[in-house]
């Protein structure tokens, strides 16, 4: 490998590590997904960098892991200058990734977890007493108490996330990338995080952190990036810039609202719940209208997603009705819950709505491929048709219908999921955290579509951990607390404290 010190001062610092990076490119076949991208981390701070899917982000993190050998340019860690990196050498040097997606294994302990790969040994046995001491050590340092010798998998995401950042620190991390902390976490856990943000950088960590969050970019970092169509952008201090200044330069357009103001009438009832019981809930009771988007809020175990599948027939409840129009629509599966004019986009896209190894059309025609069905075939021809009528209506960007799913962004594959089911005509719609892992201009695409479906007269509930989002989007709330309604929001009374004060306390004062 091609190494070249340089001496730059603004690569020093008193942890012995800062990180610049100079005109770094990297082409694919016919894309270029880093186009001379230049910026620097100056020692210690928390510098965020932001920018749609498709950005570069992610590349440039795999660039900096070594994971990504980059085309052209150079990356300058403590004063030497590289051409390129390894992931051995990246280590060594002392960057560590958080990922989006854990990289733990869930069957091993804690204090396995942390030390896997390196473990620590007294000649030819593993030294167990000083991992658990060590670990113990870190997760002190991080604020928290977790057994080591607890598994993984019986962990919440929170502490299973603090696991993955002393796996870092025990490995001497001095660069710490974060990329979309936030995504798989509770509220609660958020503030976790951020306390564990704040101890670092106090020790002098340097944090780069990415996402898509802005209250979080405003919280937490000194420094933004912005990145587009794998090109740099600028560099401001947070202080000194704005939410819409960041988001104009993020999309290259001014986002004049970020909730679309909808002007549609609210129509009769549609779905009536009566006493809905079952799948951790109890006694849930709403109307839902044509027109209307109903928002779902609560914390951790407030049971939203559980009474959604009992809607949806993913769970048979144990008692209580589901009416549409006056009929029941109570359903004992998915399918019959389709036929019923119901359709549900998943919190996890990946893992619930999609098949990730299919194309975009096979996704967008699973649902219908019995009706599309004949003797035994499926027109190619008839699917083709409805995958580009959906590409064109709802903005998916792919090269064609045969792209595979995997390879979109995760703005295009959650449009792909609602491809699917809007494909079925349904009259309920169920959004479970619409805008999750999506960038700020895919998000604002998702709302318009939502009011669209919504000005259509389709009824529309929504799960939303977003308070800016459920209070952005929703004409009414419905706040659980354990299990149990505590009451639903009008439209003048939705504010976060009210919807906190229910989710909390159980009732206003």
């Amino acid at each position: 490998m091609d190494s070249a010190a340089t001496t730059s001062p603004s690569t020093h610092s008193i942890s012995g590590l800062a990180l610049r990076v100079d005109s770094l490119v990297k082409e694919y076949p016919g894309v270029r997904a880093l186009d001379g991208v230049s910026l620097d981390v100056r020692p210690g701070e928390v510098h965020a960098i932001v920018g749609e899917n498709g950005a570069g982000k992610s590349t440039l993190i795999k660039t900096l892991a070594g994971a990504v050998e980059p085309t052209s340019g150079t990356i300058t860690i403590d004063g030497e200058t590289y051409e390129r990196l390894t992931p051995q050498l990246s280590r060594a040097l002392g960057v560590a990734v958080i990922y989006q997606e854990f990289t733990l294994f869930p069957n091993l302990s804690a204090v396995d977890n942390v030390f896997l790969g390196e473990f620590l040994t007294k000649g030819l046995v593993l030294d167990r007493k000083t991992m658990t001491a060590k670990a113990e050590a870190l997760f002190r340092r991080l604020g928290v108490r977790i057994d080591p010798h607890a598994l993984v998998e019986t962990l919440t995401t929170g502490y299973q996330q603090i696991v993955e950042i002393a796996k870092a620190l025990s490995k001497d991390a001095r660069l710490l990338i974060m990329d979309e902390p936030s995504a798989p976490l509770t509220s609660s856990e958020v503030d976790a995080m951020f306390a564990i943000v704040d101890a670092l950088k106090r020790e002098g960590m340097t944090i780069i952190y990415i996402s898509h969050r802005m209250d979080e970019i405003f919280r937490l970092a000194d420094r933004v990036t912005v990145l587009r169509d794998g090109a740099y952008i600028t560099t401001v201090e947070t202080a000194a810039t704005t939410r819409n200044e960041l988001i104009t330069a993020m999309v290259g357009r001014d986002l004049n609202d970020e909730y679309p103001v909808r002007t549609n009438a609210i129509g009769e009832p549609t779905l009536t719940v009566e006493g809905l019981t079952g799948n951790g809930v109890e006694q849930i009771s709403f109307q839902a209208h044509a027109g209307e988007i109903l928002g779902f809020a609560g914390l951790i175990g407030a049971g939203r997603t559980e009474l959604m599948e009992l809607i949806f027939g993913s769970v048979k409840p144990e008692s209580g009705t589901v009416d549409l129009h006056g009929r029941s629509v109570l359903s004992v599966n998915p399918a019959q819950a389709i036929r019923n004019g119901i359709a549900l986009v998943p919190e996890d896209r990946k893992r619930h709505g999609l098949v990730l190894e299919f194309s975009i059309t096979q996704n967008i025609s699973l649902p219908l491929l019995k009706g599309m069905s004949r003797l035994g075939t499926i027109p190619s021809a008839k699917e083709d048709r409805l995958a580009a009528d959906y590409m064109r209506s709802l903005r998916i960007k792919a090269p064609s219908g045969h792209e595979i799913v995997g390879n979109l962004s995760g703005g295009n594959q959650q449009k792909v999921v609602l491809a699917k089911w809007l494909a079925t005509d349904p009259e309920v719609l169920i959004f479970d955290e619409p805008t999750r892992g999506i960038d700020i201009g895919a998000r604002h695409e998702i709302y318009l579509l939502m009011s669209e479906l919504a000005a259509q007269g389709k009824t529309i509930l929504m799960i939303s951990s977003d308070m800016e989002e459920l209070i952005g989007m929703s004409d009414r709330v419905v706040v659980l607390r354990e299990g149990v309604q505590q009451g639903v929001l009008e439209r003048p009374d939705i504010s976060q404290e009210n919807v906190l004060t229910l989710a909390s306390e159980g009732e206003l004062v």
